[in-house]
């Protein structure tokens, strides 16, 4: 019970690898929609993706979520992985969503949220990145 009112964390290594791993195969779950050819060409109904550039920019989009998804649920390039969720997303929720983070669609502004901690915090345990490093 003490555990539960005391300012000190509680596993914080393991809570921070286990939310990565669930937000990575979030976004590559999402991003898989790339080999889906049929599901792609509907994002190009969008009024966004009316342009030339239309097409470019949503399997840009769609192959960043799934590669950014695989590094963070693997924990390897772990920030590098997380700059590209934050861009990627971040674009979605700013342009493609004209900034709508606090109602209808706000979960890509959580994986912006996500990708800042994770850029920040590092991978927690459970991740290639801890297994390469080489001890000091």
């Amino acid at each position: 019970m003490k555990k539960l009112f005391s300012s000190a964390p509680i596993y914080p290594d393991k809570a921070l690898g286990g939310i990565r791993i669930v937000v990575g195969l979030l976004l590559a779950y999402h991003g898989f929609e790339v080999f889906d050819r049929e599901t792609m060409q509907s994002y190009l109904t969008w009024d966004s993706f009316k342009s030339g550039k239309g097409e470019f920019l949503v399997y840009l989009g769609k192959a960043s979520e799934f590669i950014s998804g695989v590094l963070l649920t693997v924990g390897l390039f772990t920030r590098l992985g997380a700059l590209i969720a934050v861009g990627t997303l971040g674009y979605i929720t700013f342009f493609v969503g004209n900034g709508r983070f606090w109602y209808e669609d706000q979960h890509p502004f959580m994986f912006v949220l996500f990708g800042v901690l994770f850029f920040f915090t590092g991978p927690g345990v459970w991740s290639l990145d801890k297994v390469m490093k080489k001890p000091s």
